[in-house]
Order: C-alpha cells, then structure tokens, then sequence
C-alpha cells in the first residue's frame, strides 16, 4: 500500500519507540497521528502506544491488527491503552475516517476494491446495495450511496 514507507529493522527493541531510527522515522513525517498495530495487543501494539501517547501523540489503535493468548489479556491490554488515551479502532473505521466521503477521491471507487480484498465481506455488502440500485429494489432514499 505505501511501497515507498521506510522498513526499520529493529535489533531486539520490545517497544519499537525504543529504537531510534524508528522514532526519526515517524518524527519526519510531521504527523501528530498515529495508527498502530502489532503482533501481539498486549506488547507490540501496547508498548508502543504507551509510549507515543507519553510523546503526545494521537493514537489509534486498530484492534484487529493484532492478537493475543486470552481474552482476558486482550481485556486488559485494552484497557490500559484505553486509559492513556489511545483510541481503539477497527480497520473499517479506520479506512472510513481517512476516506470520509464515498464520492470523493479517494471514494467508493478506489475504497470498494481495497475492501474486496481486505475485508471481503464489505465487498460483498457493497455489491448487493449495488445490485439492489440496479434492479430497482433499493430503499427509498438511499439511491446516493453509491
């Protein structure tokens, strides 16, 4: 999605704000926002929106882009991030909040496809509502959705 993004390689860092070229490399981009993600919730994706948010950043945190061992580490894990600030969000939320409208660009047009491919069943959410404006059985008043 963004082939030109920088890959850090981190040397044993638990928290990647740790690592410095991490740090510089999100300083650069002059953004106070950050989405996050990790392998585990309750490190990976903890950790570093502990510490972003301790940076005074923004954090979003997208609670699909990660796992762990129990729900009750999940839970835990969750609320920590949540009572430091980070804003747990989902990947639809997530592409919805940088989209903002479907008419514009990037919009239904360029989002619908991404969706087809990362979160399938909106693809095929979209496509029946598409279908439904084509054969006429759309709800009233819907007709601009698409």
């Amino acid at each position: 999605m963004y082939p030109n993004a920088p890959l850090i390689k981190r040397q044993g860092e638990v928290d990647a704000w740790d690592n410095s070229e991490f740090r510089e490399a999100v300083r650069v981009t002059g953004k106070k926002q950050v989405i996050v993600g990790g392998i585990t919730t309750d490190v990976c994706t903890a950790f570093l929106s502990l510490s972003l948010r301790a940076e005074g950043y923004s954090v979003y945190a997208n609670v699909e882009a990660s796992g762990t061992t129990t729900e009750l580490i999940r839970d835990v894990s969750n609320s920590r991030m949540q009572a430091a600030g980070v804003q747990l969000v989902t990947l639809f939320s997530i592409v919805c909040d940088l989209m903002r409208d479907w008419r514009r660009t990037p919009g239904a047009l360029q989002v619908i496809p991404w969706l087809d491919q990362y979160y399938p069943v909106y693809g095929v959410l979209a496509r029946g509502h598409a279908a439904a404006v084509t054969n006429g059985t759309l709800t009233p008043g819907t007709e601009g959705l698409i």
